[in-house]
């Protein structure tokens, strides 16, 4: 049996572009332990697929911050130690940056990557034994499922399958009717969206007799979330929720409308219908992908209109 480590640490929505490569590895090389190295906060996404073995944390993001600490250098040690116990096959970086590349080499095996001319930071193909090339104007999710097909030596033969189910959790907080999940909140201020344009599409789906969830995930954007829900009737703002909770949410919505999240496009992999808006980044490489009804609207410095939305959710009810 192959043993397989797949390094995509971070972001939320680069994480849950690399699902379909586990799908693919699992269904073309049967007997596998895949395991995986992601930011800790990010850990709770490889998990929720069934052909995950071992989901390695890391956090290099909260390491950075606190470098003169003892414990810092203690857990750090700890993660790559584990990572060296374990001995791989294969360890491929789908990440192709050179803090990735730099991980995958911290684990045994033989490691596998974009080449210069096709990784993100043509200098991470330096850390690499086998580098591969991959077209770059393709979606980031074909480029990784590229990438590991040259690996591994099987065809791409299909659509994307990202393999995830939501945990079986309750929501006592939930609507008991059909509700949209409205993803207001983003980590850029150019990325969101207007608040009143919010306040149109909740009195959209206000009319439609479906509730308006308002997630958040700090203290800036919960107060966002109740300014909107208070101008949205029957429209709520949930507790703090975790993956496994967020997971849930999305995967019994009627529909999902978020702006340029991770997700977005986890509701995307979820196979719930989406509406992705897009105000300061282009959709085209990195929009929401999936083989359902999903909507990429606006661009780089041309959010869509309200009216597109509705338009949008209009036609993906309908579907």
């Amino acid at each position: 049996m192959m043993n397989i480590l797949l390094v995509k640490t971070s972001s939320l929505g680069d994480v849950i572009h690399n699902l379909p490569v586990l799908s693919d590895i699992k269904r073309h090389l049967g007997a596998t332990c895949v395991d995986w190295v992601v930011e800790q906060p990010f850990a709770g996404i490889p998990a929720l697929h069934a052909g995950v073995g071992a989901v390695v944390p890391i956090a290099l993001r909260r390491w950075r911050k606190t470098l003169l600490h003892r414990g810092t250098w203690q857990e750090a040690s700890r993660v790559f130690h584990r990572l060296r116990r374990t001995p791989y096959d294969v360890v491929l970086d789908t990440q192709g940056l050179v803090k990735s590349a730099l991980i995958s080499r911290c684990a045994r095996g033989a490691h596998c990557g974009f080449n210069r001319a096709s990784a993100r930071e043509s200098a991470a193909a330096l850390c690499y034994d086998h580098a591969y090339p991959v077209e770059k104007n393709l979606h980031a999710i074909e480029r990784n499922r590229r990438l590991a097909a040259q690996v591994f030596g099987y065809p791409i033969d299909g659509p994307a399958d990202y393999g995830i189910a939501p945990p079986v959790l309750e929501l006592p907080w939930r609507p008991s009717g059909s509700y949209a999940v409205l993803l207001h909140a983003t980590s850029r201020q150019d990325k969101l969206w207007g608040e009143d344009h919010w306040k149109t599409l909740g009195g959209y789906f206000q009319k439609k007799g479906m509730a308006a969830v308002l997630p958040w995930g700090n203290g800036e954007e919960e107060a966002r979330g109740r300014r909107l829900a208070a101008a949205i009737p029957g429209a709520l703002t949930p507790p703090a929720l975790g993956i496994a909770e967020l997971a849930r949410l999305l995967a019994d919505a009627a529909i999902v409308v978020g702006v340029d999240t991770g997700l977005t496009h986890l509701a995307a992999a979820l196979h719930t219908p989406v509406v992705a808006i897009y105000c300061a980044s282009d959709p085209g490489l990195t929009g929401v992908y999936a083989a359902h009804a999903v909507s990429n609207l606006g661009g780089a410095g041309a959010p869509p209109a309200a009216t597109q939305v509705i338009h949008a959710v209009d036609a993906a009810l309908c579907a």
